[in-house]
């Protein structure tokens, strides 16, 4: 079973989150940026989806290259309920291989694809999730985790 990397990552309050913090199954998922229209309707629809994800005993974390001071506002703005972490120099995302050239409206950038990865409490990934929709994707991670 492939391992998911090693990594020390601060959340929006400065607090060191790492594989060895991880105490069960986790879903990290990677998103371009805080604020955007499609990053906040997936933020939102975990947040939505919390309760059901906790009751089946699983983390989430969202994870972006912005600063903690905007996922602080990210947060405090549309209420989540879980941590952000911060992956200014996508040094995690490059390493995954969700950090690369992406396309939109004509011009080519640099960035984050949205990317789900779920681990267990030893960093094995038991799924990831490839070009994630914003809007179906916690129901799709709730489907997958009440199989397994």
């Amino acid at each position: 079973m492939e391992k998911f990397p090693e990594f020390e990552l601060e959340n929006q309050d400065g607090e060191v989150v790492s594989n060895n913090t991880l105490t069960g199954t986790t879903v990290l998922y990677f998103y371009p940026k805080d604020n955007t229209p499609g990053c906040t309707t997936q933020a939102c629809d975990m947040r939505d989806s919390m309760a059901d994800l906790n009751e089946l005993g699983v983390t989430v974390y969202g994870i972006s290259g912005d600063s903690k001071q905007k996922h602080k506002n990210f947060i405090e703005k549309n209420n989540l309920n879980f941590d952000l972490l911060v992956d200014e120099d996508f040094k995690l995302s490059n390493e995954l291989g969700v950090y690369g050239l992406k396309k939109a409206f004509g011009k080519e950038f640099n960035g984050i694809s949205r990317t789900t990865f779920v681990i267990d409490k030893d960093s094995n990934i038991l799924k990831r999730f490839d070009d994630v929709k914003p809007k179906e994707h916690a129901d799709e991670l709730k489907s997958f985790l009440k199989e397994g």
